[in-house]
């Protein structure tokens, strides 16, 4: 689709804009392949979006768990019981309400995201070197407005990171347990 002009004479690029993140979400989602590419026989990316919120919130509701992942309960239910029988996530009573469970992680599922989550952050870091300083400031501020309009949290800072985020980003969650 062209560019057209608008009735106050700028360029209307919501198309390009939209074919360029487009382009970067192929890259984006070759680079998660291949980041799982270690434990695809165990886990698929929608399963493994699941236990990257569970290595985020701890342990979690299976409602709450759908929610987040926008998917029925139904299905994060099955997802949850590969997991399980994958040793990547188990199920304890909730200390506060003995008619709920609560999902968490276990110690293997912690590693597999983390081995996964190092994999990727490489990968990317490799790209993020190609750009001048200012095309990453540029990139930085572009996808932090991106990401607030589609309500996607920011990646948690690495543990060998000291201080805060340039920009004054946290990286406050909501708490464990979700009362």
């Amino acid at each position: 689709m062209p560019e057209r002009e608008d009735p106050a004479g700028t360029m209307d690029d919501v198309e390009l804009v939209t074919r360029s993140v487009l382009t970067a979400s192929r890259l984006l989602v070759a680079v998660s392949a291949r980041s799982l590419a270690a434990v695809e026989e165990r886990v698929t990316l929608p399963q493994f979006r699941m236990l990257v919120v569970l290595s985020e919130r701890g342990a979690t509701k299976l409602v709450t768990l759908a929610e987040l992942l926008r998917v029925a309960p139904s299905t994060a239910m099955r997802m949850v019981d590969r997991l399980i029988a994958a040793g990547l996530a188990d199920r304890q009573p909730n200390p506060t309400s003995r008619r709920e469970t609560l999902l968490q992680l276990t110690e293997e599922g912690s590693r597999t995201v983390a081995d996964v989550t190092a994999r990727r952050r490489a990968a990317i870091t490799e790209i993020v070197q190609r750009l001048s300083p200012a095309q990453r400031s540029a990139l930085v501020e572009a996808l932090a407005a991106f990401n607030e309009a589609g309500g996607e949290p920011l990646a948690p800072v690495r543990d060998d990171t000291v201080g805060p985020h340039p920009l004054g980003w946290t990286t406050d969650l909501p708490a464990v347990g979700d009362a």
